[in-house]
């Protein structure tokens, strides 16, 4: 039977995330020889080598990944114990990694905010990414639950609803379509759209809406590397954008931008709570990913439009 210590799982742990051993020994706070002398140690109870040495750095071998992958659940499972620990014998306490792509940055302080309300003895922590961040975060279990549309597929996840998620075509309020209705999307076509990186969610729904134009999608617009940058870029007239309608609520209401009225919008996906499916939530993460399900619809954003307008009517009851 392997005789391998937790402080030797620790230091595979560490060094296979950093892949250096310097910069883990930063994160242990011990020194690089100590970290070394771990690593060899379980190398030597294993009886073969963890990690190849190359110019960039430490990489796993086939049988390091395995003996990482059981220090994972090892420092998982002792952390949950922490928690379950803790909250028998103090109450509701505990720690929650939260994750959120970077379009859910406009609603998760509110959230967060409204659950340490509530639970004010549970640390939160936010990370915050774009998708391919954030679905190798989730990979390399550095987060405990992920607010994010479509859950990433070749995992064993579980995928609650938190509510609809709409996107919306935005343009400067001065455009020469803001005053029209029923667009049609052959026409919005003709315009400069600015994107998000393919693999984004914001950049998936702009792929399939133009999915039967190949003409677009040929040459579908100008990409930008973040939401921030695209409203900025619309506002000052660069073109217009397909864009999650909960990061533009506020420059809606003040006017700064308008959403069009494009025939087949807006385009309704879902905000998910994700969590993982092969083993048991610690208290802590599963209070708050019950507080996300059954109390999150009601903090998404609300975006303003006109009320007699019946487009806008069933986008703003999408939103609310």
């Amino acid at each position: 039977m392997l005789n391998l210590t937790l402080r030797q799982l620790q230091a595979l742990r560490v060094v296979a995330q950093v892949g250096r051993i310097n910069e883990a020994a930063d994160k242990l706070g011990l020194t690089p020889p100590a970290v070394t002398l771990q690593v060899k140690q379980a190398e030597a109870e294993i009886g073969a080598e963890l990690f190849e040495r190359t110019r960039g750095g430490l990489v796993p071998t086939e049988i390091g990944l395995i003996a990482i992958a059981a220090a994972h659940d090892v420092h998982e499972r002792i952390r949950a114990l922490d928690d379950e620990i803790g909250a028998l014998v103090t109450g509701r306490l505990g720690r929650v990694r939260l994750g959120a792509v970077s379009t859910a940055k406009y609603f998760v302080p509110n959230m967060i905010a409204g659950f340490q309300a509530a639970n004010p003895g549970i640390e939160v922590t936010l990370l915050v990414g774009n998708r391919s961040e954030t679905v190798e975060r989730i990979r390399q279990r550095e987060l405990d639950i992920v607010i994010m549309g479509r859950p990433p597929r070749g995992q064993s996840l579980e995928a609650s609803v938190i509510g609809d998620h709409p996107f919306v075509v935005i343009a400067p309020p001065d455009h020469e379509l803001a005053d029209r209705r029923a667009i049609s999307k052959e026409r919005v076509a003709r315009e400069t759209f600015l994107l998000r990186e393919r693999g984004s969610g914001t950049r998936s729904s702009l792929d399939l809406f133009f999915s039967d134009m190949p003409e677009k999608m040929e040459n579908p617009g100008l990409e930008m590397g973040s939401n921030e940058s695209i409203k900025q870029a619309v506002m000052a007239g660069l073109g217009v954008a397909m864009i999650s309608a909960h990061t533009v609520a506020l420059e809606v209401e003040s006017r700064r931008l308008a959403v069009l009225d494009v025939q087949g919008m807006p385009i309704l996906r879902q905000w998910f709570c994700i969590a993982p499916a092969n083993r048991p939530l610690a208290p802590a993460t599963r209070a708050m990913k019950d507080y996300l399900v059954e109390v999150g619809p009601g903090m998404l954003p609300h975006v303003p439009f006109d009320g007699s307008d019946t487009l806008f009517e069933s986008l703003t009851g999408a939103i609310r």
